[in-house]
């Protein structure tokens, strides 16, 4: 055993810990708008509590904590805190990479861990719908700044002929659409489509609802409880499923009715976490973040559902492509890439 390596090996975790331990921090400076009015202006703990309202104490220990961790910024000289315009982005600005969206999802995620833990033992899945509110709203919150950086400006023009199609007039379905913000973001910049979002979660559509009629988009959009192997209508021009498959215990069921609800030249709008054929190439903090993800909710939510297939959030393209396939479509190829995503436009 050589003590530098195990020494090595313990200040990754020492960092995993403060990241693990760190993440309940997020949330509150999330639930209390902490990172929004630190964005306004440098404070002293002092003058941030008479700004927030806060207990002094609990801000001075949040506040350092988060400086420790690269989150805040810190002038020493005079004791103030502050955000730099990028954090600001990142941590303050709901169109932005959201990151406390993302620390909520995970906190939400491991509120699970008993049932996971007797899941490995037993091997039966757990439910999307079992695990708590924080995991369908943090996944909104999460994945929306990335929808509206690429969906419209970027992976609809990259398919052959559906935005033109879009901007005529055409039928979309979205599948597995949580909470419906891509639905609402498509709906939006093409105001003569209309949309229909389907997704197995009541809460969710509930919510989807009520946040389409907020924004003044319910004739355009509407909503319906179903999976996506019993989803109604068809004749779609365009049906689209952002990172869901996976998730799916008949991905194959699904991909055979989106085959049936196509227009014979309709396009099937397949988004899917990024990773490579090769296991070991996914063996990076990405992979790491799907890996662990997808252990505690998408294989177990697949595990819960008929159909025998357990993708997990890293399936690679191979497994994507054959499903396709297997599923009667011709034509498959990749449109588009991000750091996270992979866009597959699939023809019949």
């Amino acid at each position: 055993m050589d003590p530098d390596k195990v020494h090595e090996f313990m200040n990754q975790v020492v960092a995993d810990m403060a990241a693990t331990d760190a993440a309940g921090s997020v949330v509150i400076g999330e639930r209390l708008g902490l990172y929004r009015s630190l964005a306004d202006g440098a404070a002293t703990p002092a003058e941030f509590a008479a700004r927030t309202g806060c207990h002094e104490r609990y801000l001075t220990e949040w506040l350092r904590g988060q400086a420790a961790g690269g989150y805040v910024s810190y002038d020493p000289p005079s004791g103030r805190f502050s955000l730099t315009a990028e954090q600001a982005f990142c941590l303050a600005d709901p169109d932005g990479p959201n990151v406390p969206a993302a620390f909520l999802t995970a906190m939400g995620t491991l509120r699970a861990e008993p049932k996971i833990t007797e899941a490995f033992r037993t091997g039966a899945g757990v439910g999307w719908h079992e695990h708590h509110e924080d995991v369908f709203v943090g996944c909104d919150a999460f994945y929306r700044p990335g929808y509206v950086a690429d969906l419209v400006p970027t992976w609809i023009p990259a398919l052959d002929g559906v935005e033109q199609k879009l901007l005529a007039g055409a039928r979309v379905a979205d599948i597995g659409c949580g909470l419906g913000s891509s639905t609402r973001l498509m709906a939006a910049a093409y105001p003569m489509s209309t949309f229909v979002g389907f997704d197995y979660h009541t809460e969710s559509i509930t919510l989807a609802r009520k946040r389409t009629a907020d924004a003044g988009l319910a004739s355009q959009v509407s909503f319906e409880i179903a999976t996506a192997q019993e989803f109604t209508g068809d004749g779609y021009d365009l049906i689209a499923m952002f990172d869901c498959l996976h998730d799916m215990g008949d991905p194959l069921g699904a991909a055979h009715r989106v085959r049936e609800a196509l227009a014979p030249d309709g396009t099937w709008l397949l988004v899917e976490p990024y990773a490579s054929d090769v296991v070991e190439e996914n063996f990076n903090p990405a992979g790491r973040l799907f890996y662990s993800a997808s252990t505690f909710l998408c294989l177990p939510n697949s595990l819960s559902q008929p159909g025998g297939y357990t993708l997990g959030a890293q399936a690679g393209e191979s497994a994507v492509r054959e499903i396709a396939t297997d599923a009667g479509f011709t034509r498959f190829r990749q449109a588009a890439q991000t750091g996270f995503n992979a866009v597959y436009e699939i023809r019949p």
